[in-house]
């Protein structure tokens, strides 16, 4: 089958496979959405029907491994990456998976050596998205002294809710299906090892307000995934960072990335898309323009596709990448189970 033709497999249509990668898909010329396995039959032909998919498929290993495609793209929650991801590339299909990566650190590796045995064959985790539009800026200005010595990071990724006691319990919040990710921490580390680099120590505090909830079944379960979480870290490069995310802040700030060095300071809104800047002897911060061809936004299913083709590699966001992320959420919940501090395992 040729690769100049990407016929793709949907396993799980999920939110963001609809509003996102279907349609991204589509708009890409040469590219074919063939089949489609939701949790259910019923989620699978409503899934087909809606953007004209053709096959529908009861089992997601049979998609897998039908011979009608050359490329999967998995929109499921975290559990079944990782299972997902080894059956495609064992059937020699390229993959794109949802973020984040795995359930844990060892589900990452395994599917990190799995494209290492298979390096013809694409593999690609959506990135985090919410600074792709400053990255590129932020990555030149630390890169070009604009900050000199990089010294502090700030992160606040709080959501500004107050608890919802009463509220069922929601994916993320169950460890069987999201494992060790915590709220938003994963895209955030992610865009801050973009900007400076990744951490090697982490110590850290968390909070459940809600212990128990009900599912939508009605059944009771034991709430193990934080609602807040305060980080302390090392970075690689000797700075210090403060990161916190919290589904209990109500009312918060919104969220915003603070980098702080010796001679200057950025500051990156994510909700408001500005990014700001001073450097000493300035009274304030100023924003600072982005020319647009540096605004490079969301490109996914074009570098998915490009990279199949051979026109570029990935980078947004490639597997050592993703265990790199992995490292950090699993040390992150190594310290708060054991209130002591931990090393991140380097790749």
């Amino acid at each position: 089958m040729s690769d100049d033709i990407v016929r793709i497999g949907i396993v799980g249509a999920g939110r963001n496979t609809r509003e996102r990668h279907i349609p991204g898909f589509k708009a890409i010329p040469g590219v074919e959405l063939v089949s489609v396995a939701n949790r259910s039959r019923e989620s699978s032909e409503r899934a087909a029907k809606e953007f004209g998919i053709a096959k529908v498929y009861d089992n997601w290993l049979d998609l897998v491994n039908a011979d009608d495609t050359n490329a999967i793209c998995i929109g499921t929650w975290p559990y079944m990456h990782c299972p997902i991801t080894l059956a495609a590339l064992e059937a020699n299909k390229h993959v794109i998976t949802e973020a984040r990566m795995a359930m844990n650190a060892a589900e990452a590796h395994a599917m990190l050596e799995a494209s290492r045995r298979a390096p013809h064959l694409v593999a690609q985790l959506v990135p985090a998205p919410h600074t792709l539009w400053a990255d590129v800026t932020v990555q030149s200005l630390v890169a070009d002294g604009y900050l000199g010595e990089v010294l502090a990071v700030e992160v606040r990724g709080t959501q500004g809710k107050f608890v919802e006691r009463e509220a069922p319990l929601h994916w993320r919040q169950d460890q069987s299906l999201s494992g060790f990710n915590i709220l938003n921490m994963g895209i955030w580390y992610e865009a801050m090892m973009r900007w400076v680099g990744p951490a090697r120590r982490v110590m850290t505090m968390t909070k459940i307000a809600v212990p128990r909830r009900r599912d939508e079944s009605g059944a009771w379960h034991e709430v193990k995934v934080p609602e807040h979480v305060d980080i302390l870290a090392t970075l690689g490069s000797g700075a210090v960072a403060h990161l916190r995310f919290s589904a209990l802040t109500g009312l918060a700030p919104t969220p915003q990335a603070w980098i702080f060095g010796t001679e200057g300071t950025l500051c990156i809104d994510a909700d408001a898309k500005r990014l700001s800047g001073g450097r000493k002897g300035d009274k304030e911060l100023r924003e600072i323009a982005i020319p647009k061809e540096k605004r490079v936004g969301w490109r996914v299913e074009e570098e998915f596709v490009n990279a199949i083709r051979g026109r570029e590699k990935i980078t947004h966001t490639n597997f050592e990448d993703g265990v790199r992320y992995m490292e950090f959420t699993d040390a992150v919940t190594k310290s708060a189970q054991s209130g002591q501090a931990v090393d991140v395992a380097p790749l």
